[in-house]
């Protein structure tokens, strides 16, 4: 949990660097979140993660110049 909020304070960043480090730690967050649905058996969980995951590479892309 605390991955996911620092990432996404950092991801509202005006600083691209810091921004580009918060979509890294969304993507921590994720795997994080994912572990425990597992072990859980919180499988809508770890679709979840998943679903967020491919969203945070797409920011990631985005976040770089082109």
């Amino acid at each position: 949990m605390v991955a996911t909020l620092l990432s996404a304070w950092l991801v509202g960043s005006q600083n691209k660097h810091r921004r580009k480090w918060g979509f890294w730690i969304f993507l921590l967050s994720n795997v994080l979140w994912a572990i425990w649905g597992w072990h859980d058996r919180a499988y809508a969980l770890v679709a979840l993660q998943v679903g967020l995951a491919v969203l945070n590479v797409r920011g990631v892309s985005k976040n770089e110049p082109h």
